[in-house]
Formats: structure tokens, sequence, C-alpha cells
């Protein structure tokens, strides 16, 4: 199994002039000290709107300045949104292209619709239409890196023969993945050939094995990938925080590890407020009005600490007890852990020692 540091960039409240920037500040001199110990990969959501909890709007930039002071550490989209107007597939084919060249070849390319009511309405999105656009902004993006000259004529985009430059160095193309946290998402991005983001954070390895599983049994099945060959590759993401001293661990994460995915949840949740202000069906995002029933009737309160030791639900405590915790994710079939080391108001020093910790003592265990 390998390790990627994972990163929404929250901005927790009071907010100064200087904030933001700490903020970034920190991000690098993290994913620096994550090339130098030993992590796989860096990745990063791309969000809007989404106050607090993810202020990470324009990722690549942040890309080229990582890829710039490290060396071996890969860079993954977690994830490019792909609906129209969020990227147009012309920019993302270009975007991936440019940082893979940059980079030395070190891109990993995940892809997502977004889930959120702010980012859906804000760019004025259908719900309805997010998973068709997907997969034909997927499709028309591996069009552009694998045909030297490329022409679109799409339900949501047209484009007349072009040359679109440069191509990435990975051939034919960086790894790429697509993100979901429904049962039927996971089934859709096996059937497409692409690797597998389950985004779910708060459940224990053994939902997340059961997820996997739905997918394995669908990308077997896989005879046409909508890239240019089947990445059969599962990744899912957690909560880690790795200290010398177990109490003190569990005592630096609980605030934030209690917070992030209640709030999570509930803006995945507003989707359903809208469909139904809206008297839309929900569709394929039938998914948000079950966090939002699981909301009103309280139960998104009981996510305690406690409950996600006791469940494995995270990666917490000492170096031993992060193994122990890994192991779980890897026998659930997991090939990339994505480690989310802030979810919300940890400590610059904390993570950076859960990044030497974990890179010195923890995942040094899964190689071989």
């Amino acid at each position: 199994m390998r390790f990627a540091l994972f990163y929404e960039i929250p901005v927790p409240r009071p907010w100064d002039a200087g904030s933001e920037r700490r903020a970034y500040e920190n991000v690098i001199e993290q994913a620096v000290a994550g090339d130098r110990f030993g992590w796989d990969a860096f990745w990063t959501v791309e969000h809007h709107f989404l106050e607090e909890f993810s202020h990470c709007s324009n990722p690549e930039v942040l890309y080229g300045a990582i890829a710039a002071k490290t060396e071996r550490i890969r860079l993954g989209y977690g994830v490019r949104l792909m609906p129209k107007p969020y990227n147009h597939p012309v920019r993302t084919a270009e975007s991936v292209a440019v940082l893979d060249l940059v980079s030395g070849g070190r891109v990993d390319f995940a892809t997502g619709r977004s889930a959120t009511r702010a980012e859906l309405e804000g760019f004025g999105i259908d719900p309805r239409e997010t998973r068709a656009m997907w997969r034909e902004a997927i499709a028309f993006t591996v069009g552009a890196w694998t045909n030297d000259e490329y022409e679109h004529d799409g339900e949501f985009w047209q484009m007349p023969r072009r040359r679109v430059l440069p191509k990435p160095i990975q051939s034919p193309h960086p790894p790429m993945w697509g993100a979901t946290s429904s049962d039927d998402g996971h089934r859709e991005v096996g059937a497409l050939g692409l690797g597998l983001c389950s985004f779910a954070v708060g459940i224990p390895p053994e939902e997340v094995k059961r997820r996997i599983d739905l997918y394995r049994e669908s990308v077997a099945g896989c005879a046409a990938p909508i890239g240019a060959a089947v990445h059969d590759s599962a990744a899912t993401f957690t909560m880690a925080l790795c200290d010398t001293d177990r109490t003190r661990a569990i005592d630096t994460a609980r605030e934030s590890f209690e917070w992030y995915p209640k709030t999570g949840a509930r803006q995945i949740a507003t989707v359903a407020e809208m469909m139904a202000e809206q008297q839309r069906e929900l569709g394929n995002y039938g998914y948000a009005a079950d966090l939002k029933k699981t909301d009103d009737e309280g139960l998104l309160d009981l996510l305690s600490m406690d409950y996600l030791v006791e469940s494995g639900a995270c990666v917490v405590g000492t170096p031993d007890d992060c193994a122990d915790a890994c192991r779980r994710y890897e026998e659930a079939g997991v090939d990339l852990l994505l480690c989310l080391v802030n979810p919300y108001k940890i400590p610059h020093e904390s993570v950076m020692r859960t990044i030497e910790l974990m890179g010195t003592e923890v995942i040094p265990r899964f190689r071989g």
C-alpha cells in the first residue's frame, strides 16, 4: 500500500490578514517534508466557496510550486471538477500536461463532479447533468492527450479539429482516477476502467472493503476503458495524526477529527435541500438525501472521537497504533491511502510530526 498526504486546506476562523498565506506556506513546507520522509504522493481537493472547510480553489498553481521544491513525490489532482463550467476539458488537458512536464512525469489525475450546493449553485450547474458532463469531459480530455489533432462534438462541448498542446510526459497519459461516494458510483468508476477514489470519511475499513469490492467486480469486467487502458487501483482517504504519545495524539486530533466528517456530510446534504426547494428529483445524488436524513435524526452528532478510534475509522496514536490502523486499510484492498493530516485546525508542528513519524516508522512497514 502506498501513502499520500491529502489536503482540503482549511482556514479556521477567526481570520486575519495573514491566515490564508500561512495556511499555504504550511502546506508547502509539509509537502516538502513528505518528499523528504518518503511519502509517495501529495494530493489536494478542488473546492469553491467552502469557508473554513476548504480554501483550495486553484490547486494546480500550488502543485507547480511544490513540483519546483520536490524531487520524487507524486502530485495528485484530488479531484479536478469536470462539469461545465468549472473547467473546460481543453484547459484541463493543458493544465495537467504542463504540470506533468515541469514535475518530470509525477502527476496523478483524479476527476469528480462536485457535491455541494454552494459550488453547484454558485457555478449555475444542474446537478442532474453532472454525471453525463463528467463522462464527456474525461473522454474529451483523453482525446486531446492521445491524438496529434483532435475534434470533439458532444452534448456539452464542441471543438473543431485542433492540436492541443503540450502533451504530458507520461504515455499515453497520466494515471486517471474517478471519485465517488455512492455504491452506484463505485460500480461506474470500475465500468469506465478508472482508478477508484472512494471518498468517504468516518467509516471503518470493513465498510471501505465492501465498497472497494463493488469496484473490483465492476472494473474486472471493463472491456472498453474511457482512458487508454484500465487503471485498476483503489484509493480511499482517512484522517491521520501520529505522535510519540497516544493520549496527546488523540487529544490533539479530537476537535478536528470530529468536526471534519460532520461538516463534510452537512455540505453534501445541502444538495438535497436545494433539489427539494426546486422540486427536482435527486437522481444520482440520492446519497445527499441519506446524509440529510442522518443529520436530521441527530446521528452525525454521535460521530465522536471515541467511535472513530474504536471502529478504526481514522489513523491516530503512536507509530504502532497508526501502523495497525493502516494495516486494516491494506487488508480492505486499499492500494493508496490518502491521509488527511489537517482536517481542520491541527497545529502545523503536529502535522510535521505526523509526516516525519509516519514516513520513518510507519510507511516503511508497508514496503516490500
